[in-house]
């Protein structure tokens, strides 16, 4: 089947409920000829970690928002939640969600991990937006996944937004990316598909190799949108901002 404006494929995207950055650079990164569709996962959880486990126990009722829309894959847009969960957990909902669905099952976390290993990539540095435990949370995640965590920068966050990630600019973003010493590092993440970081990669300089999970993502994700494996080469030109750059300079 062949739609309108995505001849080439659909993507399902799962979004937390308040997240203003996923769709904006999805769309971005996306290549002409490919299209999202996005679902919200809510909760009602006071607490930041119950929320995103919340997430995960709906991931189910979620991926059902698409109805019979004939996406080709599905991008599980909160990396919080894996790190809460554990890359196990992250693991058997992946296999479950593929074995009912049919198509891939791509989250943020384990999309940054395989940009890692196509990087050659074991000793990182993160730029983490998160409160303290949400950041150890990454850290275990990303230890567990079998990489050295080595360093960790903090972005300011601004409290008085209407949300201290969702509400950050690129330039804090950017500030934050600069903070960290990559001398050492085989590879940097930028975290959270909530902090914008399209532009700080876009405009980094460094020798030292920057991701975002939402760039990780949407390369995992066009990648299993046409049935083959991550390219790395393409990886590495994807960081330079091949196509999405320009889109990304005409979007400001």
């Amino acid at each position: 089947m062949s739609l309108e404006y995505a001849p080439r494929g659909l993507l399902g995207v799962l979004t937390p409920q308040a997240n203003t950055t996923v769709e904006p650079e999805m769309a971005l990164l996306l290549p002409p000829g490919m299209a999202m569709l996005n679902a919200r996962m809510c909760s009602d959880k006071p607490s930041i970690a119950a929320r995103l486990l919340d997430y995960l126990d709906g991931v189910e009722a979620s991926v059902a928002q698409f109805a019979n829309a004939p996406v080709a894959g599905f991008a599980f847009a909160c990396t919080g939640a894996s790190y809460f969960a554990g890359p196990d957990r992250e693991d058997r909902l992946v296999a479950a969600i593929e074995a009912a669905r049919g198509v891939p099952f791509i989250t943020a976390g384990r999309a940054v991990c395989d940009a890692f290993r196509g990087l050659g990539a074991t000793r990182i540095g993160l730029v983490s937006p998160y409160p303290p435990d949400l950041t150890e949370a990454a850290i275990g995640y990303f230890s567990a996944r079998g990489f050295t965590v080595a360093r960790v920068a903090g972005a300011a966050l601004q409290t008085a937004a209407f949300h201290p990630i969702y509400a950050m600019a690129a330039d804090t973003a950017e500030a934050a990316l600069h903070e960290i010493d990559p001398t050492g590092l085989d590879a940097i993440v930028m975290l959270g598909t909530g902090m914008p970081t399209l532009r700080p990669i876009l405009g980094w300089t460094g020798a030292t190799p920057v991701v975002s999970c939402m760039l990780a993502l949407a390369w995992r994700s066009i990648a299993a949108i046409e049935g083959r494996a991550p390219d790395h080469a393409r990886l590495e030109a994807f960081m330079r901002g091949d196509g999405w750059g320009v889109r990304l300079g005409s979007a400001g």
